[in-house]
């Protein structure tokens, strides 16, 4: 089996998840993960597909041709790597909203060496003072030689610099 990585973008609208679903299945593949949403009115996503090696070229000439109703991009998929004693974490991400919260967070996990494996962020209204607030969820993997007291202060520090919350666990 082959592992096909899709991204996919077009004006959201009923139907777009269906359509993509069809081509893989009518080409044999199997839909394995998916991260999709609606971001103002534009519909994203990232999908894990697996196909038989020798009809993945045919599945990537289906996908082309779903053009005007989304922009769909395949990607070879990598191999898994193998875990060698890193750990996963959760960190948590919560303040008056302002650009660069995202910058500086990544870079400190960056520096650390850690790989987002999954982040998911929201701006919403503020009840209490009418402004917005940002919030985030971070998973990310930690090698196993990464120091934990240095990146727990290094999040702490940065928390206090920016002004939000940051949790880890």
């Amino acid at each position: 089996m082959t592992t096909l990585i899709l991204t996919v973008v077009g004006s959201d609208r009923p139907g777009l998840v269906a359509a993509v679903a069809d081509v893989v299945d009518a080409h044999g593949g199997n839909w394995e993960n998916s991260r999709l949403a609606d971001l103002a009115g534009t519909f994203a996503g990232v999908i894990e597909v697996s196909v038989a090696a020798e009809r993945a070229g045919e599945l990537r000439h289906a996908l082309g041709e779903l053009d005007g109703m989304l922009t769909v991009t395949v990607h070879d998929g990598a191999a898994p790597t193998a875990a060698g004693g890193e750990r996963r974490i959760s960190i948590q991400v919560l303040g008056n909203d302002r650009p660069g919260i995202v910058r500086e967070v990544s870079g400190v996990l960056s520096a650390h060496a850690l790989s987002i494996e999954s982040m998911t962020s929201q701006t919403r209204d503020a009840a209490m003072t009418g402004g917005r607030l940002f919030e985030a969820t971070v998973e990310a993997t930690v090698p196993a030689d990464a120091d934990a007291d240095a990146l727990r202060a290094d999040l702490e520090r940065l928390a206090s610099e920016i002004q939000v919350d940051i949790a880890l666990d």
